[in-house]
């Protein structure tokens, strides 16, 4: 169990860019946090550099600024600059943040530069978070700002210090962005020497940067020959180095032209789609090898280039929105798709304002929209007065919706039935706001909103919503019907997440007449304001009118069930055909075992057994660690839709156990957890544990896999070990469950420890430290 909260320093150490000090540091801090009873801030310290590294970004954004701000209050510095910078790595390295994240990497290196903080080992990786901040921006724009700023922390820093290799990897790569790629070279190799006098190893990252430098300076041989003789250096991002091994050794053979040897290094769409900093070079690399038809460069390898480019809007990668543009548009003239090279085109000028250092770009734009316009055209399937039908009798699976885009382009804005296609499959391909433009010009400018069809105020709606034309939506509203008014400001309050604005709409909308989509809306705003009785309210009403479609059902089951409200759980059970037992009250029947996916402090998610009780119920069978809101006992709401599919397979079948996500809790039971751990008794003793906690009714659940092991006291061999909690219900206190542990072990060869719950009674509490300390629990 120590091990969980200070044994992985050690690996940790090994591999991660920060002072060795740094890492004896932390694993004081945390000894020091345990004792004093911040035992779970003491494991989280531990498990930060890994939340940034493996990409768990849900708990790394709960985790790191709860670090931060209690360190703040415990005036411990280091330990923020130290929570402040793994979080910082977290949201400018894999996740390539840009100009969203350079405000709080500069403030980190302002802090980092403070006189109680500056001394500390990790203090000057805070310039190097901001470089890469920097670089994520818009890398020629910032080079000398980065170089002055790298250059200053490199003179602090000797070879002999973790740090080295990551400043030195950011300097080289600013050199490359300042188009210095033969002083790059030099200044890789001499910081390699530099090392080795050292006696120290050059990191992988370095390794891999010295390569690049060499092939910006026309030496693919050499950048490869350099990039194989790091292969086995040590990777300060060790999960992410296969993937960036594999795709920078693709663009070295494409530098060297063996373009076969490149197809079958480069990463899939699938290793490199969830990881924002390979998405540039991935896509460039893509669209030199396509025209070899190696290459599959397809409409959907469009639509996911297009939606890679909204998130560096969102995320300010300003230069990477430009590089991605210009790739993915060139990847659309070799398919033919004109219209969409032309609106990458448009989109990578946009794009231009934001950069500090334009140089060469308006002419490789002017160039794509030159190849845009010498691409030639491909002829659409039927004379324009038949797309509309031919569109119709398309097969959808293998229909090509950029084409369809193209061919529809010259009838769209006239009419209203190619109007509606064009426009949302536009929307469809990642192009929203020029679908809105258009939808608008034809129902609004040229039209009568208020006669307008449902069906077109809903998709103009949603496309002015996804293109973020909000202003142009309010516009819309006060144009249309009541009824549609208040859908459609619903409709945008929702997606910007203002629920109460949305349930005053919704509300409105129901009152003139909106008697489906209304209600939906009015009832998700107010189960987001925590009224789950009122939504299930709202709803209760589609029930009766037969309006209900079965997921309303089902949404209706779930809401009651939070609200307790079981006549309405019941007659929408009825109207599903599920039979329940009981014909009153609530529902506590017994169902099947199901896991229960439940949110954790940390921001991850916790799988527990459970067993399902109702349409919408389940109760917790596993008893939780202490810290956690739910435990054995309690009756949670589920949301009914299954989150993975029943196995096809029968013999998968037999073992499978559905899961569903937690809703709500419903009923807490009262149980209270406690740990325990040690030696592993014998089989025939822990049956009968088992058997004894099992008639008592107290759940157990053992945490420890076969590898935990414990330390002999008399001998110092290693023993198998086990530790995990017992829940007692409410009516066991302490001193009995206390009681009947120590009856049920006092035989055992090597006795169990339950620390926290002797000291909670006031028993033998020596003992139990005696216990943990002989046998390094």
């Amino acid at each position: 169990m120590a091990r969980g909260v200070w044994g992985m320093l050690g690996e940790l150490a090994d591999w991660l860019p920060m002072d060795v000090d740094i890492w004896a540091w932390v694993g004081g801090t945390q000894r020091e946090l345990h004792e004093a009873g911040n035992a779970g801030l003491a494991v989280a310290l531990g498990d930060v550099p890994a939340q940034a590294l493996e990409g768990r970004y849900g708990q790394l954004d709960v985790v790191a600024p709860a670090i931060a701000q209690q360190a703040e209050v415990l005036g411990k510095p280091w330990l923020e600059l130290f929570a402040r910078y793994w979080h910082m790595i977290g949201r400018v390295g894999d996740r390539a943040n840009g100009a969203v994240a350079l405000d709080d990497a500069r403030q980190l290196v302002e802090f980092s530069q403070r006189d109680d903080v500056r001394d500390c080992p990790a203090a000057s990786a805070a310039v190097e978070a901001l470089a890469i901040a920097q670089a994520n921006t818009d890398g020629p724009g910032y080079a000398d700002e980065r170089l002055a700023a790298l250059g200053a922390a490199l003179g602090d820093v000797e070879p002999d210090s973790l740090a080295f290799p990551g400043l030195t990897t950011q300097y080289v790569a600013a050199l490359l962005d300042a188009g210095k790629a033969a002083e790059a070279v030099a200044y890789a190799e001499a910081a390699v020497d530099r090392l080795r006098a050292a006696g120290r190893e050059a990191s992988w990252e370095l390794g891999a940067v010295s390569a690049r430098a060499l092939l910006a300076d026309g030496r693919a041989d050499a950048a490869l020959t350099a990039l194989d003789a790091a292969a086995d250096f040590k990777p300060d991002d060790p999960v992410a180095k296969a993937r960036r091994e594999a795709l920078l050794r693709t663009v070295v053979l494409v530098g060297l032209e063996r373009m076969d040897e490149a197809v079958e290094a480069l990463p899939d769409l699938d290793v490199v789609g969830e990881h924002p900093r390979e998405w540039v070079e991935w896509a460039q690399t893509v669209a030199k090898l396509a025209g070899g038809g190696s290459i599959s460069n397809s409409w959907q390898l469009g639509r996911v280039l297009r939606q890679w480019l909204a998130y560096f809007e969102t995320m300010g990668g300003h230069r990477a929105r430009v590089e991605l543009a210009l790739a993915a548009g060139d990847l659309a003239v070799a398919r033919q798709g004109q219209w969409q090279a032309r609106l990458l085109a448009d989109l990578a000028e946009a794009a231009l304002a934001d950069l500090r250092n334009t140089d060469g770009l308006p002419e490789r734009i002017a160039a794509l929209r030159a190849a845009a316009d010498a691409a030639p055209v491909l002829p659409p399937p039927g004379p324009q007065d038949e797309l509309v039908a031919y569109f119709d009798a398309a097969d959808g699976r293998t229909a090509d919706p950029e084409r369809w885009v193209g061919w529809l382009w010259p009838v769209s804005g006239t009419e209203l039935e190619a109007t509606r296609r064009h426009a949302t499959t536009l929307g469809f391909l990642g192009y929203a706001g020029t679908g809105a433009d258009i939808y608008w010009k034809l129902i609004v400018e040229d039209g009568d909103p208020a006669t307008a069809g449902d069906e077109d105020i809903a998709y103009l709606t949603g496309l002015l919503i996804e293109a973020n034309q909000d202003e142009r939506v309010e516009r819309f509203a006060a144009l249309l019907p009541e009824r549609h008014s208040h859908l459609a400001l619903a409709r945008l309050h929702r997606a910007r997440e203002r629920w109460e604005e949305t349930a005053a709409e919704a509300e409105k909308a129901v009152a003139a007449g909106s008697a489906l989509e209304g209600r939906r809306l009015w009832s998700g705003a107010v189960q987001q304001l925590g009224d789950n009785a009122k939504g299930a309210e709202i709803m209760r009403p589609l029930l009766d009118t037969g309006d209900a479609e079965e997921e309303d059902i089902w949404r209706i089951i779930v809401l009651a069930t939070a609200a307790e409200d079981w006549v309405t759980v019941r007659a929408a059970a009825a109207k599903l055909g599920m039979p329940i037992q009981s014909e009153e009250g609530p529902i506590e029947e017994e169902w099947h075992l199901i896991r229960a996916i439940l949110p954790s402090p940390d921001g991850s998610q916790r799988e527990v057994l459970a067993v399902r009780t109702g349409p919408a119920t389940a109760r917790l069978a596993i008893p939780q660690p202490r810290g956690m809101e739910y435990n054995a006992g309690d009756v949670v709401v589920i949301d009914p839709r299954p989150l993975e599919p029943v196995p096809e397979d029968p013999q998968e079948r037999e073992s499978f156990v559905i899961p569903f996500a937690g809703v709500s809790m419903l009923r807490p039971g009262g149980y209270t957890s406690w740990f325990f751990d040690g030696a592993a008794p014998s089989e025939e003793e822990w049956t009968e544990f088992n058997e004894l906690l099992a008639e008592r009714g107290w759940p157990m659940w053992v945490y420890s896999d076969e590898n935990y092991q414990v330390t002999h006291p008399g001998t110092g061999e290693q023993l198998p070990g086990v530790f995990g909690w017992i829940a007692a219900p409410p009516t066991v206190s302490a001193a009995e469950l206390d009681a009947t542990l120590d009856d049920a072990t006092e035989q055992w060869v090597h006795p169990l420890a339950w620390l926290d719950l002797a000291r909670e009674v006031g028993v033998e509490v020596e003992r139990h430290e005696r216990i943990s300390k002989e046998y390094g629990l």
